[in-house]
């Protein structure tokens, strides 16, 4: 079975016309299967409004289209998101008679630099798309755990707590005993689903709906992580090296108010200290956050500055 997920951004009007519309919230998801083989369409659906439909869009993603009607500081902002989430597989699509020498002095030294260019064609894409999902054959692997950040969660009469996410790393199985960051709970994986069919494993990539025994939905929410691997962490405090964007204009400032986004979280946090250096965009700061983040040792974290105008992408940070 290969599966994948894939963030449309640029345009919210396009992942319609390849997929089938499914839930709903700041982010559209929009399915295609066939046979065992399937992808998933993430749709940024409130951005610009909310950068954190971008973020969370694109973080859940392996793999980006991104869709040009128009050069403008939301496209740059889009192009800075990816680049700095680090997802180098893509394709673009232009539209409105754009050509690609336009576009690439924006792309240049970006991971978006090697994207391939598709023809406005849905229904050739989706055939691609499709064929590039049997080609992932996810496979569960030996001796790796997984986590699973939170994205939705509901009761369902007659099966109890359901979440909805995708599966960040590693793998897990039904009957797995997982635990629910921040509460350090203990709750027992009852099944699992992709793409509403059973399934006995969660893979790396996969997206999937949870059903979890010992927990209630009305105590969870989005951002929260159900995982079996023992090195995740919670964080309040940080002092780290930041690696600002290059379009970043000015340093960092001690009181600084900022958004430190990883996995589904998104978390304020406020700068207590800034040195500078020979180079701000390299800037070794401190900061604490309004309540812990959920990490790995090491995982790197995205800075947002939403008073940011134009660009609210400040660059990232690596976690302890």
């Amino acid at each position: 079975m290969g599966n994948l997920n894939i963030a449309v951004v640029g345009a919210t009007d396009y992942a319609g016309k390849i997929g089938k519309k499914g839930t709903v919230t700041d982010m559209t998801f929009y399915d295609h299967k066939a046979g065992t083989d399937s992808f998933t369409l993430i749709e940024p659906s409130k951005y610009p409004d909310k950068l954190s439909s971008l973020f969370y869009s694109v973080g859940m993603s392996e793999f980006v289209i991104l869709v040009v009607d128009r050069i403008d500081s939301f496209l740059g902002e889009t192009i800075v998101m990816v680049d700095s989430l680090g997802i180098d597989r893509g394709f673009i699509i232009l539209r409105n008679y754009i050509q690609p020498e336009q576009l690439a002095p924006i792309l240049a030294g970006t991971s978006l630099e090697g994207y391939e260019y598709r023809e406005d064609d849905p229904i050739k894409l989706r055939e691609e798309l499709i064929a590039m999902a049997k080609a992932e054959g996810r496979t569960a692997g030996d001796g790796t755990c997984g986590s699973c950040p939170v994205d939705s969660h509901f009761n369902v009469k007659g099966v109890g707590t359901v979440v909805l996410g995708s599966v960040i790393d590693g793998h897990f199985r039904k009957h797995d005993k997982m635990t629910v960051f921040p509460l350090g709970r203990e709750v027992v994986l009852k099944s699992i689903q992709k793409h509403d069919l059973d399934a006995d494993d969660g893979v790396k990539g996969d997206h999937v709906g949870l059903a979890l025994r010992g927990i209630e939905s009305d105590e969870l929410d989005r951002g929260y992580v159900i995982t079996t691997d023992k090195s995740v962490k919670m964080t309040r405090a940080v002092t780290g090296k930041v690696s600002l964007v290059r379009f970043w204009a000015s340093p960092l400032k001690e009181g600084m108010v900022l958004h430190v986004g990883h996995w589904m979280q998104m978390v304020p946090c406020r700068i207590t200290a800034v040195d500078n250096g020979d180079d701000f965009r390299s800037a070794t700061i401190s900061f604490e956050m309004e309540s812990d983040i959920i990490h790995k040792p090491g995982d790197k974290a995205i800075m947002m500055y939403l008073e940011g105008g134009k660009l609210r992408v400040a660059g990232s940070i690596e976690l302890p």
